[in-house]
Formats: C-alpha cells, sequence, structure tokens
C-alpha cells in the first residue's frame, strides 16, 4: 500500500516503519527458519524473490505492513543519525491483508474485512510485549487512518471497485471487522488477540486447525483502542514522516530540522 509508504510510528514499546528494500535480506534470514515457515504458512523464497515481494507489499492496494523495531531512540535538536531500523533492531513484522466478503455463495452483502498477520520473529524477543505492543500500535493506526486505508482499497483494487459499486453512498467506506487466524496449539497467540478484544467465530478449529477470532465494528472506535494502548502500557503514539529516499526519519509537521538521518544503503 502506498498510504503509509512515508510514515513511521513511535510509541515507547516500539517503532513501526514502512517495509522497505534495506530490511529484506534480515527478513530473508527470518524466513528460512522452518518454525517460522510453519507459524506463518509461507514457502522459503530466493533473496531475488524477497526484493519482489516487498515491492508487493509496498505497490498492491490490499496489504498494509509495517517492519516492527525496537523503540527509536528521541532524537536530539538537530539533525542526527540513528540506527533506529538496522537489522539488529528488527524484531518482526505485522500486516493488513484487505478483501471483500460477500458470503460463501456471493450472496450477501459485500463487507470489507481486514485480516490481520504478526510476526515476532526471533525466539529472544518473545515474550517482551513486542506482540502487544506492536498490535495495539497498528490497531490505532488503522482506525485512524481507516477511511484512507480503504479509499485506497477501492480506489486501486478494480474486484474491489465493481464489488462495492453503489454501496453505501454517502455514508463512506467502513471496515465490517478486524480478523485473524491462529493455529489451535498456538496458546500465546490467541491469548494475545483475544487479550485485544478478538473472539472466536466458533468453537472448534477449522479444516487447517485454524481459529479465526474477530473484533468488531463495535470496537473499532478511537476511545476504544487508546484504551487498548493504554492497557498495554503503550505512551507517546505519535506518526512521523519516514523519507525513504533520504533515508531519514522526521516530525510529521515535516520539520526536517529535527530529523532522524538514516544512512543510505
Amino acid at each position: 500500500m502506498l498510504l503509509n509508504a512515508k510514515t513511521a510510528i513511535s510509541t515507547s514499546a516500539v517503532l513501526l516503519v514502512p517495509y522497505s528494500k534495506w530490511h529484506v535480506p534480515r527478513y530473508h534470514e527470518w524466513m528460512q527458519d522452518e518454525e517460522i515457515q510453519e507459524a506463518t504458512a509461507s514457502e522459503p523464497l530466493t533473496i531475488e524473490e524477497e526484493y519482489a515481494m516487498q515491492q508487493s507489499w509496498r505497490q498492491d492496494p490490499d496489504k498494509l505492513t509495517f517492519i516492527i523495531c525496537h523503540p527509536a531512540p528521541i532524537p536530539s535538536p538537530g539533525p542526527m543519525q540513528t540506527t533506529a531500523d538496522t537489522p539488529d533492531r528488527m524484531v518482526g513484522d505485522i500486516n493488513l491483508f484487505l478483501r471483500i466478503d460477500d458470503g460463501e455463495e456471493g450472496d450477501s452483502e459485500p463487507q470489507i474485512i481486514g485480516e490481520i498477520e504478526l510476526m515476532i520473529a526471533e525466539k529472544n524477543n518473545q515474550r517482551k510485549g513486542f506482540g502487544k505492543a506492536a498490535l495495539n500500535t497498528f490497531l490505532r493506526y488503522i482506525v485512524e487512518r481507516e477511511g484512507e486505508v480503504l479509499e485506497e482499497f477501492v480506489g486501486r483494487d478494480e474486484g474491489a471497485r465493481r464489488a462495492l459499486e453503489g454501496k453505501g453512498e454517502g455514508k463512506g467506506l467502513r471496515l465490517e471487522c478486524l480478523s485473524v487466524k491462529i493455529g489451535k496449539d498456538n496458546e500465546r497467540s490467541l491469548a494475545l488477540f483475544e487479550g485485544a478484544m478478538f473472539r472466536r467465530v466458533t468453537d472448534e478449529p477449522n479444516y487447517f486447525g485454524e481459529f479465526e477470532l474477530r473484533r468488531g465494528r463495535g470496537d473499532l472506535g478511537r476511545e476504544v483502542v487508546e484504551g487498548g494502548l493504554e492497557r498495554a502500557g503503550v505512551r507517546g503514539y505519535e506518526e512521523l514522516l519516514f523519507l525513504c529516499w533520504m533515508g531519514s526519519i522526521a516530525k510529521t509537521q515535516q520539520d526536517l530540522s529535527t530529523a532522524w538521518w538514516r544512512p543510505s544503503d
């Protein structure tokens, strides 16, 4: 998705940055791990395929992704070098897939569903609160930017545009719910999402051994997600300007005098 190509999100607990080309080698290393492949239902890719996938995540209107990093250092006045998103500070990734749901037989009113995927890649970064912080930060961004996210999805995805043509005129686009699919034995992930107000759709896992959990429209208000951030102990949510072409991070007011300059690749 193009929307977040120049957006980083800084909090006291995590830094979320757009998935960029200099992140690919580290991400590729993660995805060679068999446990990660199994957990994410992924096949290993070559490094060339991984670079192509990164471009797909950047361009495709139905995909929104951030790389999760350790929280960024607080910039001092004036330009400064930063290592905020270098490979050693990368923790995982969090993604949103958008799709149109019109029922199994295609006879229901079309709705926009957002499916979330979250990965904390390395064991030494697990059980440290990064997943909870990243999830609640991502939820805040989705709610804050819902209209822009869905406008890009429908505006640039022909199938979505056709499916929603004439629907909800004057009411604007909206997410019906957020969804996540988790393996039945992944107790930590199930507990994480249930703690974030996602509820199991069925009592038994599906054919693939997964539970689907959903967080409905009524739980996607601004005050609700801010409460989730507070309960997770995440403070200081701030959207920053991420200038990939300069390799810098700056305040959204574009005050480059306080930019975080990232060494170019």
